[in-house]
């Protein structure tokens, strides 16, 4: 993650807030002031919340668990696929669609559905079709693939959602909040902090500052796997020490036996014979 210095917040703009028609009163303790009509919000406070924000992620993916990152607004869809796929996490960068956390087993049945239409495509089904017929096929498959491929891979609810603007992405907040899942959001001046868990106050516009933003919660996903990764290694080295460790106290106590003389079953069989030709004899 590293520091977050006041400067790189400054130079993204991201203490840019809305104007005062759209100001929610609950943002007044990260407000710093107002210019022009614009509220200006307090950086201090923006990478002290970053920084929650950052530690909260890091020690979800440190547990191996998802984050699924959300930003369908036009500034934020590609920021939003480089961050996810940069630290293998699922993301919605196109289309919310209604329920898909709330209505799971039917957005898992459409992910199905895609994963059958490029099976049929990859063993040469399309062309046994007409070419309306596998040009509706595609239609759809095009469609599926812009609203799933980012979370295709997820089997399960994720441990946390991070999004970018509440106000825009209302149905992920409601969902979230029926499945008591977890909310990081970049909140501007014109939101609600109290709707979601770890509210950075930020200018959510910018498309210079929402990648800011991204990177470093990429970069806490990220140091959370290595250190999961260390971690692990150290038990390892750790567990095949106290098997050493064992393996030894076990052979110090277990005495070692002498092997036992082997009997002169062949000497005494020869005695036997000379004596049997002697009494012949």
């Amino acid at each position: 993650m590293g520091n977050i210095s006041l400067k790189d917040l400054l130079e993204t703009g991201l203490y840019f807030g809305h104007q005062s028609k759209q100001f929610d009163p609950r943002m007044i303790p990260y407000i710093f002031g107002k210019r022009q009509g614009i509220y200006i919000i307090d950086l201090e406070k923006t990478a002290k919340k970053l920084e929650e924000a950052c530690q909260f992620i890091k020690e979800l993916a440190a547990e191996n668990k998802k984050i699924l990152f959300v930003g369908t607004k036009r500034q934020a869809q590609e920021a939003i696929v480089a961050a996810a796929k940069r630290c293998s996490m699922p993301y919605v960068s196109s289309r919310w669609l209604g329920g898909t956390l709330t209505n799971w087993e039917a957005i898992r049945s459409r992910v199905g559905r895609l994963e059958e239409i490029e099976n049929l495509e990859k063993e040469g089904h399309f062309s046994l079709l007409t070419k309306k017929e596998a040009a509706l096929l595609l239609k759809e498959k095009n469609k599926l693939l812009r609203n799933l491929e980012g979370i295709r891979e997820l089997k399960e609810y994720p441990a946390a959602i991070l999004i970018i603007d509440i106000k825009k992405e209302a149905n992920v907040v409601r969902e979230a909040k029926r499945l008591n899942i977890p909310v990081v959001a970049v909140v501007d001046t014109n939101s609600n902090p109290e709707e979601v868990d770890y509210p950075v106050p930020a200018n959510d516009d910018g498309v210079k500052g929402i990648k800011f933003l991204l990177e470093k919660f990429a970069d806490s996903v990220l140091e959370g796997i290595k250190e999961k990764g260390e971690v692990k290694k150290v038990e390892v080295e750790k567990k095949e020490k106290e098997i050493k460790v064992e393996e030894k106290k076990k052979a110090a106590v277990i005495p070692k036996r002498r092997p036992k003389p082997r009997p002169k079953i062949r000497v005494k069989l020869k005695k036997k014979e000379k004596e049997k030709e002697k009494k012949e004899i």
